[in-house]
């Protein structure tokens, strides 16, 4: 957990909503020289803040709006920092909650040293970025029809389909081994928004891909070369880092791409691990694909994968290759090199 530290006149809390914001401005000496109800937009936020724009930071908790905020700062040359919304929860819950209250212990926890930073996203890859998750979010949901469908089959003790239904050309005579003409269009409805869902993911992946090219493609090629990610996977680590330089070491990486677990403990006594659902689960996803992608007509990634099965189980072994494949890439975009499979299985 990082903090903000820096000093400043004021400290400007934001309880930032879709069409609302509260404003608290605190100065240096903890007295509240503003605390005030506003419609979110670029002209209040900037004429409330006029008085302190001499030594302003601003705060805000990592919601889904924060977007237009941290453009508006970087346009105007104003601090601006993003808090982590899970440590900020743990840190100023209490009794009472209210815009109010929560825009004031924002600001107090600037003021005070304790606020959680998150990682302000550059805004010239972002919507690449959020674009990229889309296309895996449609891709899920493609995912979901192809189960419906076995499923289905299942469900009227039909026999296995002959072949992988993923693919078009074995689609075809498939709705028509149903009887029931229900259950055929229901069938046919799964089929219809399957091709849709294939036609716009090319087209997304196409302008994805243009547009990765121009941001950073030399480090997308580096990527490519670590067996198991491709061209998708490579695209989705390369965009959820953003800047490899924002992780000091390697161990912090692998803390914020979910590939470790964190111990607790106290009094010497340890109570288990916490702290799975912090982090990036973009990235969580992106080194477990890899991880088993990894193996795919690799004889010695296999071999290494036994070792490691016969001492940590089947299960924990592929957890541990992610985490591997992790750390290599931290080190590939660090020192700006391709990836080294005789040093990798050393390691």
């Amino acid at each position: 957990m990082r903090f903000f530290t820096d000093r400043h006149q004021n400290y400007c809390g934001i309880d930032l909503h879709a069409r609302s914001m509260y404003l608290c401005v605190q100065n240096l000496e903890g007295k509240v020289v503003l605390h005030r109800n506003m419609q979110a937009g670029p002209e209040q936020f900037l004429k409330a803040i006029e008085p302190f724009r001499e030594d302003v930071v601003v705060g805000v908790e990592c919601i889904f709006t924060w977007y237009w905020l941290a453009d508006l700062c970087a346009e105007h040359n104003i601090p601006f920092i993003l808090g982590h919304a899970l440590y900020m929860k743990a840190i100023h819950g209490g009794k009472a909650k209210n815009d109010r209250i929560d825009s004031r212990k924002i600001a107090a926890l600037m003021r005070g040293g304790t606020f959680p930073v998150a990682y302000v996203y550059p805004a010239k890859m972002r919507a690449t970025r959020d674009l990229l998750r889309r296309r895996n979010h449609l891709t899920r949901k493609r995912a979901e029809l192809l189960s419906h469908i076995q499923n289905t089959n299942s469900q009227y003790n039909m026999e296995p389909f002959e072949a992988n239904i993923s693919y078009k050309k074995n689609r075809i005579g498939v709705a028509e081994q149903f009887a029931d003409p229900d259950v055929r269009m229901s069938i046919e409805a799964d089929f219809e928004l399957i091709a849709l869902l294939d036609e716009l993911k090319n087209r997304l992946e196409l302008h994805i891909t243009r547009n990765a090219k121009d941001h950073d493609p030399q480090a997308l090629y580096r990527l490519r070369t670590v067996p198991g990610i491709g061209s998708i996977i490579s695209l989705g680590v390369l965009y959820e880092i953003g800047d490899i330089n924002r992780f000091a070491r390697v161990q912090d990486f692998a803390s914020y791409a979910r590939l470790v677990k964190c111990t607790r403990e106290s009094a010497g006594k340890r109570y288990g691990t916490g702290g799975g659902k912090i982090g990036n689960a973009h990235l969580k996803w992106a080194f477990s694909e890899a991880a088993v992608l990894f193996l795919r007509g690799n004889p010695k990634g296999m071999k290494f994968k036994k070792r490691l099965e016969k001492k940590h189980g089947k299960g924990k072994s592929l957890s541990i290759l992610a985490h591997k494949l992790g750390r290599a890439v931290y080190y590939i975009l660090k020192r700006d090199q391709a990836f080294d499979m005789e040093k990798f299985l050393k390691t």
